[in-house]
């Protein structure tokens, strides 16, 4: 008996609190092609695309955006010769009418550099100002010393349930 009342317990659990999320990540990460990779967190789990940032793959950006929770855009913000063609290419990317109203993360990797920018920086390289029609938020991470990486999982968790 007590088992039936632990598979109606998941199953409720499941129904009601467990929530899948897809997540597109666009970036500068050294990816050859994509990758999928599932992360759980809590009752919630995220399913992100890694898509490279080299020029290769671009035409395939708004095919894996298409329809996800939110849009996780990374950049070096060690890179500065490298941000005028990420705004670009970001830009270009956002004007797809497919992927309007979809959140956008905006990420500055190596916030552990000296030389990096500052997130209010990286607002205006990118001109994320200008963005509209959707949720636009920037955090400064370190994946190597994993700084920030439980607010960006938050604000992920966050638009699980939009």
């Amino acid at each position: 008996m007590a088992n039936l009342f632990r598979r109606i317990y998941d199953w409720l659990l499941r129904l009601f609190w467990a929530t899948e999320m897809d997540i597109t990540m666009i970036g500068s990460i050294p990816t050859v092609g994509f990758n999928m990779k599932r992360v759980q967190k809590g009752h919630v789990t995220l399913k992100c695309w890694d898509l490279g940032g080299q020029p290769r793959f671009r035409s395939m950006w708004e095919r894996y955006c298409r329809g996800v929770n939110a849009i996780v855009f990374i950049v070096d913000s060690a890179d500065k010769e490298a941000l005028p063609v990420a705004g670009e290419e970001l830009k270009l990317l956002l004007e797809k009418p497919a992927l309007e109203g979809i959140p956008l993360l905006v990420l500055g990797n190596k916030s552990d550099l000296p030389n990096k920018l500052s997130v209010d920086e990286l607002i205006e390289a990118l001109d994320l100002k200008s963005v509209s029609h959707r949720e636009v938020s920037c955090y400064g991470i370190s994946a190597k010393e994993e700084t920030n990486l439980d607010a960006v999982l938050q604000w992920l968790i966050a638009r699980a349930s939009k």
